[in-house]
């Protein structure tokens, strides 16, 4: 099991490295069309193109690094384009002591809810958690993609994607705004495979979620909120939901494991 999942995450290291390396190349010819356009038509405009082109260079950069179009659908979602804070090293690496002095609750290996499919527009079930962990969720191809989001998706497109191993960032969108990047940041360490968005429906300041498992922080208190985090995330990623961690696309690379450091 293990080296399969190291198999896994070095896969989508290299898919990875490969499409951004594709992107970078992109740019560049994007750049070099934008000065020779600008030598025709003189100085100004080389001054005008270049900013436009370093804009939508700088759009897409953040946009697109934050969502994997082949594991499911944005259903509509917008897509948080904002950069994140880099996160400091891990110091509690202990997941119990961790959300013990982060104030949060630990829920593991809750009960399985079920595993149903149902219709894109039907409504949500009476999940036994809040967040959900698990039960009845949207046919495929509608389930979330990875990805951070600046609205909160529907619960059923959420669940799917927790089936499937994922990892889910939640917190209250009245959280400052330099704490949401503080989350940011963590899950831009780790976003193969795990979702970001707020949640303006649970009882959580920040929560975490992952296949009948929860961690519900009451506040978020700084680097050991983000300690907690990052070990429910490396104790629950990929282990549990009875659906391989695969992006549904199967041209698509395959998740990576979220790191902790």
């Amino acid at each position: 099991m293990a080296n399969r999942r190291e198999e896994e995450r070095e896969r989508l290291r290299q898919a990875r490295q490969e499409r951004e390396s594709k992107q970078q190349g992109s740019e560049r010819r994007r750049l070099m069309i934008g000065y020779g356009v600008a030598g025709v038509v003189g100085l100004a405009v080389v001054v005008g193109i270049i900013a436009v082109i370093a804009s939508s260079a700088s759009k897409n950069d953040s946009g697109e690094a934050h969502v994997d179009m082949g594991t499911g659908q944005t259903n509509g979602v917008e897509i948080d384009k904002r950069s994140g804070n880099k996160p400091e090293a891990v110091e509690v690496s202990n997941l119990k002591q961790a959300a013990k002095k982060a104030d949060c609750d630990l829920r593991l290996k809750l009960k399985d809810e079920g595993h149903e499919h149902i219709a894109q527009a039907a409504p949500a079930p009476n999940y036994e958690t809040n967040p959900p962990t698990s039960g009845a969720h949207v046919e495929p191809p509608y389930q979330q993609a990875d990805g951070a989001y600046s609205g909160t998706p529907g619960e059923i497109n959420l669940v799917h994607t927790l089936e499937h191993g994922r990892l889910e960032i939640q917190y209250s969108p009245d959280l400052p705004e330099s704490d949401q990047l503080d989350l940011i940041g963590v899950y831009e360490t780790m976003w193969g495979g795990t979702l970001i968005f707020p949640n303006t429906n649970m009882p959580y300041a920040v929560a975490a979620t992952a296949w009948t498992n929860l961690l519900g922080c009451n506040e978020y208190k700084g680097q050991i909120t983000l300690d907690a985090i990052r070990d429910f995330g490396k104790a629950t990623w990929g282990k549990y939901g009875g659906e391989p961690v695969y992006t549904f696309n199967p041209q698509a690379p395959t998740p990576r494991e979220p790191t902790v450091n």
